[in-house]
């Protein structure tokens, strides 16, 4: 239950940290990619709060398996908005931040627990 807790309220950390890069890229004028990085990056929190509250261990699983996949996304965005310098935002500090959130979460979709 901590370990649960503990994603719970990192994801929703992140969360908080992409709003904020989010606004930024807003009043840069770039609104395309701003909107896909705020959709996955708080999204993963939203649905290890959702997990969270399964009523079965497959609806459990389902729930995190989204989470990974959208961290995953979430990292694909910023590698973009990174590589391509389409907003000035230093996003590596994002990057460094989703990375153990993406292992963490593959783990856990991937260990006999959740399956």
């Amino acid at each position: 239950m901590k370990k649960d807790n503990i994603m719970r309220e990192g994801s929703f950390e992140f969360a908080l940290k992409i709003i904020e890069l989010y606004r930024q890229m807003i009043e840069q004028k770039e609104f395309v990619l701003s909107k896909q990085i705020l959709r996955s990056g708080t999204s993963i929190g939203a649905n290890i709060e959702v997990a969270s509250a399964g009523y079965s261990k497959k609806d459990y699983a389902a729930k995190i398996s989204t989470a990974s996949k959208e961290a995953r996304e979430t990292r694909y965005w910023l590698r973009s908005i990174d590589k391509s310098q389409i907003a000035k935002a230093n996003v590596k500090k994002y990057l460094d931040e989703i990375e153990p959130g993406v292992n963490i979460l593959t783990a856990i979709v991937k260990s006999p627990q959740a399956n």
